[in-house]
């Protein structure tokens, strides 16, 4: 099917096409794993009809018109003849029923995040300009309860209640990033790992680290969250690069 006529047979076409750069820019970076690891978008106003990854299809082969959309308030999801990962219904359709500020939601396990994830103390202090970034705006959830089935799925989403807090680290698991939309959440997983990967790095020197002031790291996260527009350039440019190389993301 041409993409013209694709786009006028499928809903949600451009949020679609966002998605699929997003799930094949993750695969290029390592940051996925396997098949296990999910990304999903609130299409409705309530934000309980969401798109999700197909069951078990590599990052690195999604599509536009692959992706699945889902009702969080369906009991039945699970019966569909096109039914998502037990995990991704678990976890993502529990964010959505339960956290309306969560439009997108990206969860993976990326290295240096799970590595943050599985030391005793998660924290990640503003020791950059990346890691600051983040002040105050981490939840760390120490209470792993094994695959993010349902009931683990509201477990997690309950914990997004400030919603200044936009990353989970998932102790022993991995992240959890949510946003407005698919890039801003993307970005903001990508610069989550890139400051996950600067403290791993640091506390490997064995040297003691510098840590900023708390009112400067709270600035500086303050100053990039109004940052203009950097998140929407960051995408629309990998984009390009896709369609250059002749991906067939968006079909």
């Amino acid at each position: 099917m041409a993409i013209a006529q694709m786009k006028s047979n499928i809903n949600h076409w451009q949020e679609r096409i966002d998605m699929a750069a997003a799930f094949r820019w993750t695969e290029r970076l390592k940051m996925h794993e396997a098949v296990a690891n999910h990304f999903s978008l609130a299409v409705s106003s309530d934000g309980t009809k969401f798109l999700v990854n197909p069951n078990m299809v590599h990052f690195s082969r999604i599509r536009a018109s692959d992706l699945i959309e889902l009702d969080s308030k369906n009991p039945d999801t699970m019966n569909l003849p096109n039914a998502p990962d037990p995990t991704a219904w678990g976890l993502h359709g529990a964010l959505h029923r339960l956290c309306p500020h969560a439009k997108c939601a990206m969860h993976i396990h990326s290295d240096y995040a799970t590595v943050l994830a599985s030391l005793e103390d998660s924290r990640l202090p503003a020791i950059d300009q990346n890691t600051a970034m983040f002040f105050n705006r981490v939840i760390v959830d120490n209470n792993y309860g094994g695959l993010a089935f349902e009931e683990e799925g509201e477990r997690c989403a309950a914990l997004f209640s400030d919603e200044k807090k936009k990353v989970m680290v998932m102790g022993n698991h991995g992240i959890l990033v949510i946003g407005s939309n698919v890039a801003e959440t993307f970005n903001r997983m990508y610069y989550f790992e890139r400051a996950a990967k600067t403290y791993i790095k640091a506390l490997q020197t064995g040297m003691k680290l510098k840590i900023l002031p708390d009112n400067i790291a709270e600035k500086t996260a303050s100053e990039l969250e109004n940052y203009p527009s950097d998140d929407c350039k960051h995408l629309n440019e990998l984009k390009k690069i896709l369609i250059n190389e002749g991906s067939d993301f968006q079909s």
